[in-house]
């Protein structure tokens, strides 16, 4: 059974993950619609954007009581954690946008560049949502297991 200092640094976690994923989509967007960067590369940037802002947050709010490791080591491990998380989310970048975007301009008989940034938004919330649970259970078993 989950205690309930667990499930208040799930909430922590949640919350610290909801910031970083509206910088995520902020930043993907700013890339993809006014730089014109392809998803993978624009998605890239506004990643690691994201995962800067959740180490910090994590670390002094969500597990302030971690902070026995070194900072250093300790954005080592998250940054480990987190490339991992990106392996995982470019494939879901790669491949979802497409499809997506031919079933957003087919059913809701939308224009191309409207189609194309739904798409983009839908999947890049689709690799937010997967990474995160990868993300929560490594970090907290790995990254933030000096804590009790």
């Amino acid at each position: 059974m989950v205690d309930n200092r667990e499930r208040v640094r799930f909430f922590k976690f949640a919350v610290v993950g909801a910031v970083g994923s509206a910088i995520d989509i902020g930043v993907m967007n700013l890339m993809t619609q006014a730089f014109h960067l392809p998803l993978v590369l624009g998605g890239s940037i506004s990643f690691v954007c994201a995962v800067t802002n959740n180490f910090f947050g994590n670390r002094y709010w969500t597990y302030p009581d971690s902070r026995s490791r070194p900072l250093a080591h300790q954005l080592g491990m998250f940054f480990l954690v987190n490339a991992i998380g990106i392996a995982i989310r470019i494939p879901i970048l790669r491949y979802l946008e497409l499809p997506l975007a031919g079933v957003f301009q087919s059913m809701a008989h939308l224009s191309f560049d409207t189609a194309d940034a739904l798409a983009k938004n839908a999947t890049l919330l689709s690799a937010i949502g997967i990474v995160m649970l990868w993300n929560f259970y490594i970090n907290r078993h790995w990254t933030y297991n000096d804590v009790d």
